[in-house]
C-alpha cells in the first residue's frame, strides 16, 4: 500500500513557474515508477510525465516537453514536478500516481495508486 499526497498547487500568471511535490508513505517508494497526470474540467485525465524507479529516466507528454521536469528523491519518498513557462492551457488538477511496472506508464490504467490531486490555475 502506498498513500500519496500532492502539494504546491496554486494560482500563477502565464509564463510563471510552480513546483509540485508528491509525498509517499511507506518504505517501498523506490519500488514504484512515479507519474504525473492532470485533468481539466470536462476533459479526461491526461498523462504529463513519469520517472523510473531510480530517477535516471524520465518520459514526458509532448505538450509539456521542455517546460516540465520530473525528479524524485527516494530518501525523502517524494517526487517533484517542476513546471516552467506555464500557459493557461496547463490549468488543471494535477495528480501523482505510483506504478509497479513501466508498461503502460502513460495510461491511467497503468498505475496502482493515486493521490487526491492539487489544483493549478494559470491566469492569462
Amino acid at each position: 500500500q502506498v498513500q500519496l499526497v500532492e502539494s504546491g498547487g496554486g494560482l500563477v500568471q502565464a509564463g510563471g513557474s510552480l513546483r509540485l511535490s508528491c509525498a509517499a508513505s511507506g518504505r517501498t517508494f523506490s519500488s514504484y515508477a512515479m507519474g504525473w497526470f492532470r485533468q481539466a474540467p470536462g476533459k479526461e485525465r491526461e498523462f504529463v510525465g513519469a520517472v523510473r524507479w531510480s530517477g535516471d529516466y524520465t518520459y514526458y507528454a509532448d505538450s509539456v516537453k521542455g517546460r516540465f521536469t520530473i525528479s524524485r528523491d527516494n530518501a525523502k519518498n517524494t517526487v517533484y514536478l517542476q513546471m516552467n513557462s506555464l500557459k493557461p492551457d496547463d490549468t488543471a488538477v494535477y495528480y501523482c500516481a505510483a506504478a509497479t511496472t513501466w508498461a503502460g506508464i502513460s495510461t491511467v490504467s497503468g498505475y496502482d495508486y493515486w493521490g487526491q490531486g492539487t489544483q493549478v490555475t494559470v491566469s492569462s
